[in-house]
């Protein structure tokens, strides 16, 4: 099991970097999160409407979206996701947005 550091307080991730406890997220903790998994020094207006979408949708559907209401939602195409989220929707957005890792695709 890995961890990062925050606060102080050591926050458990899985071997991939998802937050064990999705409940302990927030927007400082997923800017840590975009530093230390995904190598972000810094989130946009564009990733913040990518985190804030995916992270409401999970609280109120207890699971991640598809990646084309994602798109819907934001006003974003899939490439310009893919370019703020190296790593791709499911791994690096949903990772930063504090969801258990997806079983399947965004």
């Amino acid at each position: 099991m890995n961890s990062l550091m925050f606060h102080g307080q050591t926050v458990a991730l899985n071997e991939e970097g998802f937050l064990l406890d999705p409940s302990l997220w927030n927007e400082e903790l997923a800017a840590a999160l975009a530093k230390a998994e995904e190598g972000l020094d810094t989130l946009s207006d564009e990733h913040w409407a990518v985190l804030r979408f995916i992270r409401s949708h999970f609280e109120e559907k207890q699971g991640a979206p598809m990646v084309r209401a994602v798109c819907k939602n934001t006003g974003l195409r899939l490439q310009q996701i893919y370019d703020l989220f190296p790593s791709g929707p499911a791994k690096g957005a949903c990772k930063l947005a504090g969801l258990p890792k997806p079983d399947g695709c965004v």
